[in-house]
């Protein structure tokens, strides 16, 4: 049967023996759609064989998927922290610049330039630590969709969303320190989307849907 893709450049499609993604250059319309790993596959006489290599592809395409995520959730939950303490040492700073800034002067501070110079420090480190909020609400914001694919069942079967027993889902297991934190961060953010204020909630976050923000 003839494919639609496109011809001489490199196009990435589902390959029609194993369904894996693979990239191919293909010539002609004609051209087969099947990966070099399942070349061998084609033919009724080799079924057996089919599958069970079939299986062992998609075993360890799923073991690296799962050792890529576990990096990237620890990744994040490092980030997190790092930006926290960031943020607790910048609102430190504030208060001591504005301290040090405020006492240099005398009471006559002659043209308001310690006014100035308080204003510019708080400014600055103000600035500093809405950039680091913000950072960490992209974080928060990919957490809570790993947490929307990985959570306890609504059935309480011991199950995670992703159909793994909970003790052997490693989304789960890798997510479930950071929950609370999780929690308080979301019920923040959805009092401030009910305030119309800014937010760092995910676009497609139920609550926005039902409740769009007022304009």
């Amino acid at each position: 049967m003839p494919h639609a893709y496109a011809l001489h450049v490199t196009v990435t499609a589902p390959c029609l023996c194993c369904r894996a993604p693979r990239e191919f250059v293909f010539s002609s319309p004609s051209d087969q759609v099947v990966c070099a790993a399942c070349v061998n596959h084609l033919g009724s006489d080799k079924a057996e064989r089919r599958d069970l290599e079939h299986v062992a592809m998609w075993e360890r395409l799923h073991a690296d998927l799962l050792f890529n995520h576990q990096g990237e959730v620890e990744s994040l939950r490092s980030a997190a922290r790092a930006d926290a303490e960031e943020i607790a040492r910048l609102g430190a700073q504030v208060a001591q610049l504005t301290s040090v800034a405020a006492g240099e002067f005398a009471a006559d501070d002659v043209g308001g330039v310690r006014g100035l110079i308080q204003n510019d420090v708080t400014r600055r480190a103000e600035r500093n630590t809405e950039l680091a909020n913000r950072r960490i609400d992209r974080i928060m914001a990919v957490l809570w969709r790993f947490d929307r694919l990985h959570h306890e069942n609504d059935n309480k079967s011991a199950l995670c969303t992703c159909g793994k027993p909970l003790a052997k889902c490693p989304e789960y297991l890798a997510l479930e320190p950071e929950r609370q934190a999780l929690r308080d961060w979301e019920r923040k953010n959805l009092a401030l989307a009910r305030d119309n204020k800014r937010h760092g909630l995910p676009a497609e976050h139920p609550e926005l849907e039902k409740n769009p923000p007022r304009r």
